[in-house]
C-alpha cells in the first residue's frame, strides 16, 4: 500500500514539475506534444515499476543449485519466500532435501527472549531437526555438518554489529569452511542500510555482541557482509568458504523497506527497527528500553529519572520476548519516541541526557554489558567525563573513514 501511494505521487510531481514549465511560449502548446517530458516519464514510470525482489524470492537462480543434493538451512521465522510461505516449505514441496535446520539467537519461530538459551528440537511441521545455535553451541559441529552437501542462509537482519544474526552468520561459514560444503546466502534488504555510524569495535572487547571490526552500524546487507568476512580472511587462521551469493534485484542501500516479520521478539515494527542503533545502548545501562511493554526500543525509562522531565510513564511486566524485564513491576519515568521521523545516524542525546538527570549515577552503567555492546571502554568514558554528542562523534569519524574503504570492496549495490 505504502509503496503505491509513492509511486503514485511521484510520478505526479514529476509530472507537474516537468509539464509546468515545459511550454515554447505559444499559446496552446500541449505538454503531451514535448518528446523530452514523454521519454522523461516514461522512464521514471518504468524505474518505479521495479518492484523489490528478495533473494529468497529468486528461486529460478538457487533452486537448481539444490536439486539432488542434502541440504542445511539456517532460519527463522524471517524466511519466507512470501507472506506465510516458509523458505523450508517451499524447498520440502520442491522436493529438494533438506536434512536439517540450524537456527539463529531467538530459535526457529523467533519466540525466545534476548540472550536466552534455545534447545534443539524438531519442527512440528516438517519432523526436521533443529539445531540450535544460541545454546551449547553457537558454531555447528563436525557431526552436525555430516551428511550435508549445501547450507543456506535466509535470516532478516537489521544491520547493527551488536545483533547476533550476523555473528551466527560468521560461525557458519567457518564451520562451512572446515567441512569443505558451499554456503548459499539468500540477500535481504538492510532496513538501517542507508547509513554507516557508530563506534568501531576494537580486538580486545570482540564477543557475539560483536565479532568483528566494523562500525555499529555498518551499512551492509547480509550478503555484502557474509562477502567481506570472507574478504578480510575473518574467519578462523583466515580460512574462507566457498560463497554464493542470491542479490536482491532492484535495490539500492537508499531502499525504504518494512520489514513484514519480527525479526526478534522485540523489534515489532519500522520505528524499532530504526530506533534500535541509538537505544540498543541502553541494554548495557539501568535504563529500560520498552521490554516489557509493547513499545520496544520505541521508549526508554527508569526509576531513577526525574518525573518532572521524564512524563511518559510505564511499568514493565513479563510479556512475550521479556520473562524478565528490567525495572519489573516498578513505575519507570521516561520519554516516548515512537513519532521520531527515521534516523540516518545514532543518536546519543538520550542517553547523554538521562545520565546527566539520573539519580543513581553510580549504578548507570553495567560497564561489562555497555562496553560489548558499544564495542569500546571509550563511550563509557566519554558519557562520564561530560563530552558532547558533537564531541563523541568526532572520535568516531576516522574509525568510519577506514572502515568504508573497506567496506566499499564487497559492495553489491549502489
Amino acid at each position: 500500500m505504502r509503496l503505491t501511494i509513492f509511486k503514485s505521487t511521484l510520478l505526479f510531481i514529476a509530472l507537474f514539475s516537468l509539464g509546468c514549465g515545459s511550454g515554447n511560449g505559444k499559446e496552446g502548446t500541449s505538454n503531451t506534444e514535448n518528446p523530452d517530458l514523454t521519454s522523461t516519464v516514461d522512464s521514471l514510470a518504468s524505474e518505479i515499476d521495479k518492484e523489490l525482489v528478495l533473494g529468497v524470492a529468486r528461486t529460478e537462480a538457487y533452486f537448481p543449485l539444490l536439486r539432488n543434493k542434502k541440504v542445511a538451512v539456517v532460519a527463522n521465522q524471517t524466511s519466507e519466500i512470501t507472506s506465510g510461505v516458509h523458505l523450508i516449505d517451499s524447498l520440502v514441496a520442491s522436493e529438494i532435501s533438506v536434512v536439517k535446520v540450524f537456527a539463529p539467537e531467538h530459535g526457529f519461530r523467533g519466540k525466545a527472549d534476548a540472550g536466552e538459551s534455545v534447545k534443539d528440537g524438531r519442527d512440528a511441521k516438517t519432523g526436521l531437526p533443529i539445531f540450535s545455535l544460541h545454546g551449547k553451541h553457537k558454531k555447528p559441529t563436525p557431526e552436525q555438518m555430516q551428511n550435508v552437501d549445501f547450507v543456506v542462509f535466509d535470516i532478516q537482519d537489521v544491520g547493527v554489529r551488536f545483533y547476533t544474526y550476523i555473528s551466527t552468520m560468521h560461525y557458519v561459514m567457518e564451520a562451512c569452511a572446515e567441512a569443505n560444503i558451499p554456503l548459499l546466502v539468500l540477500d535481504r534488504p538492510n532496513p538501517n542500510g542507508h547509513y554507516v555510524d557508530g563506534p568501531t569495535m576494537e580486538k580486545e572487547h570482540t564477543s557475539f555482541l560483536g565479532m568483528h571490526t566494523v562500525p555499529l552500524v555498518h551499512g551492509m546487507t547480509v550478503g555484502e557482509y557474509a562477502k567481506m568476512i570472507n574478504g578480510q580472511q575473518w574467519l578462523n587462521d583466515g580460512i574462507q568458504c566457498e560463497l554464493t551469493v542470491i542479490p536482491l534485484e532492484n535495490y539500492t542501500h537508499d531502499t525504504f523497506y518494512s520489514v513484514p516479520v519480527r525479526p526478534s521478539p522485540n523489534l515489532p515494527n519500522d520505528t524499532s527497527i530504526n530506533l534500535y542503533p541509538s537505544l540498543g545502548l541502553l541494554e548495557g545501562t539501568s535504563l529500560n528500553a520498552g521490554r516489557g511493554t509493547e513499545m520496544q526500543f520505541q521508549i526508554f525509562g527508569s526509576p531513577d529519572l526525574p518525573s518532572e522531565k521524564y512524563k511518559f510513564n510505564y511499568t514493565p511486566q513479563p510479556n512475550f520476548g521479556a520473562k524478565y524485564p528490567k525495572h519489573k513491576g516498578t513505575e519507570c519515568n521516561g520519554l516516548d519516541l515512537r513519532e521520531t521521523p527515521r534516523m540516518s545516524y545514532i543518536d546519543l542525546t538520550w542517553i547523554l541526557d538521562a545520565y546527566r538527570n539520573s539519580n543513581n549515577k553510580a549504578e548507570f552503567f553495567n560497564t561489562k554489558n555497555f562496553t560489548a555492546h558499544a564495542g569500546t571502554a571509550e563511550l563509557q568514558k566519554q558519557i562520564e567525563q561530560g563530552y558532547t554528542f558533537r564531541e563523541i562523534r568526532k572520535t568516531w569519524a576516522k574509525d568510519i573513514s577506514a572502515f568504508k574503504e573497506i567496506r566499499q570492496k564487497y559492495l553489491i549495490y549502489d
